[in-house]
């Protein structure tokens, strides 16, 4: 009876110890991951988790036969190696990598001069012959698993309906995209000031500013804008000026010492950019008893196009004008 290597043996036992306990021991590394686990294994019904659970058990199976599978091929090769030494017959040992990989990633190729190598097919094409080229293992495995992806694909999205459609991930987009504009108009609306304001002369933004001034400026300036403790706000005549960032930066710091109060601390920039809008639409208007004007006359300045060219650059020639 053939004797076989202890030293083989011992070997591959320890290989096997060695993947089982790295399989027992897997989840004590996961322990980081365990409450979310275990919150997504709550949230199934019986169904899903009776699906799980098949799963779970085909995947152990699986893995189970794979070593089995390792073991087996290197107690093959250890029989092999000792019936070979025994008959005296020296053969060279091949790794299992070596075997791997001849097996499953580049395959035996056969040699052009054997009947099953690479064939020519009959029909060409000018000139151009079609070649039945050896496909590799690998590519074999792609093309079945790319098959199996597309059919497990298929039973998620179109039997079971685990997975999210289009037009759920579409609309669940839309939301994030929504929530994602609305915190950016927060930041730009905090982060007006006197720099950057602009004259808002949408008809929302002046009815607020109106219920705005209607409630904490007309004790000073009127309801009408004609003045009072405060000046008249309706005519061409501005003590700090009559930008909208001048009348913005005086609503928002105040003018302590003529007793106008800052209202930084109790507007929002948006609610002070808004009641400077409305201010400056009662410029014109004839108030029921206006108060005399204060300050200097405030002239809008008129921007000058930058692309406007000049006479020497048009190169404009004088005409003498004919008698």
């Amino acid at each position: 009876m053939m004797k076989i290597q202890p030293k083989n043996m011992k070997r591959n036992s320890r290989i096997l110890l060695t993947l089982l306990g790295s399989a027992a021991f897997m989840p004590v590394f996961a322990q980081g991951e365990e409450t979310s686990f275990f919150g997504s294994l709550s949230n199934l019904d019986s169904g899903q988790l009776a699906m799980l659970v098949i799963l779970m058990v085909v995947l152990g199976l699986v893995f189970l036969l794979l070593l089995l599978l390792i073991y087996l091929m290197s107690f093959l090769s250890s029989v092999l190696e000792a019936d070979s030494l025994k008959k005296g017959i020296s053969v060279p040992r091949v790794s299992l990598w070596e075997q791997f990989k001849r097996r499953h990633v580049t395959g035996e190729v056969e040699t052009a001069s054997s009947p099953k190598g690479k064939v020519l097919e009959d029909h060409s094409y000018d000139g151009i012959v079609e070649l039945d080229n050896f496909m590799p293992p690998w590519l074999q495995y792609v093309f079945v698993l790319s098959i199996g992806f597309g059919i497990l694909y298929f039973i998620n999205f179109s039997v079971l309906g685990w997975g999210p459609t289009q037009e759920e991930e579409y609309q669940a987009e839309l939301v994030l995209a929504q929530a994602v504009e609305e915190e950016r108009k927060l930041t730009a609306v905090s982060t007006i000031d006197e720099f950057n304001v602009v004259f808002d002369k949408t008809t929302e933004s002046i009815n607020a500013g109106e219920a705005i001034y209607n409630t904490n400026c007309v004790a000073c300036h009127a309801s009408d804008g004609g003045g009072g403790v405060g000046p008249n706000l309706t005519d061409e005549y501005w003590i700090h000026g009559g930008a909208i960032g001048d009348v913005f930066a005086v609503v928002k710091y105040g003018v302590p010492d003529k007793g106008m109060i800052p209202w930084q601390d109790q507007l929002s920039p948006v609610q002070i950019q808004q009641v400077s809008s409305y201010i400056l639409t009662l410029t014109g208007i004839t108030p029921l008893n206006p108060k005399e004007p204060q300050g200097e006359k405030y002239e809008p300045a008129i921007e000058q196009p930058t692309d406007v060219l000049t006479e020497d650059e048009l190169e404009l020639e004088a005409v003498e004008e004919v008698q």
